[in-house]
């Protein structure tokens, strides 16, 4: 469970540098800068939590599935932005607009986070892959 927590938590904060880099691009800054907070990374790995659900859920529709993920997602940035800022004074992330919670949460990110969910279905079932394949040979 650690190695996969340490995995999902290196995968979001390389995924985020990508993602804000490519925003910086759309914006005019051919530099592709990239960002994020190593607060991001124990965050992410707590994607290792979605596992169980993933292997509950694996056989349902593709749009039920992603919006479990979606939920669970948006929860969770929730919940993690609201301990940041009871702990630091401050989240590292503040979204502005009409379609934010708190500053938390940005609703009109939801399909990106029911790609995101999908993606990580995708990556979970190549790690079983090669965990188990690392199993039969050791």
């Amino acid at each position: 469970m650690v190695k996969r927590f340490l995995l999902y938590g290196l995968f979001g904060i390389c995924t985020e540098i990508f993602w804000t880099g490519m925003s910086s691009l759309l914006q005019g800054d051919i530099r592709l800068r990239g960002f994020t907070y190593i607060w991001m990374f124990p965050i992410y790995g707590l994607i290792v939590f979605l596992e169980p659900v993933q292997h509950r859920i694996k056989k349902w529709p593709l749009v039920l599935r992603g919006g479990v993920y979606t939920v669970i997602i948006f929860a969770t940035e929730y919940i993690s932005g609201s301990l940041l800022r009871s702990v630091l004074g401050v989240c590292p992330w503040n979204y502005t607009g009409p379609l934010t919670i708190n500053g938390l949460v940005r609703l009109d990110f939801a399909p990106i986070w029911f790609c995101f969910g999908i993606i990580i279905e995708k990556i979970h079932g190549q790690i079983d892959k090669v965990s188990t394949l690392l199993r039969t040979q050791g």
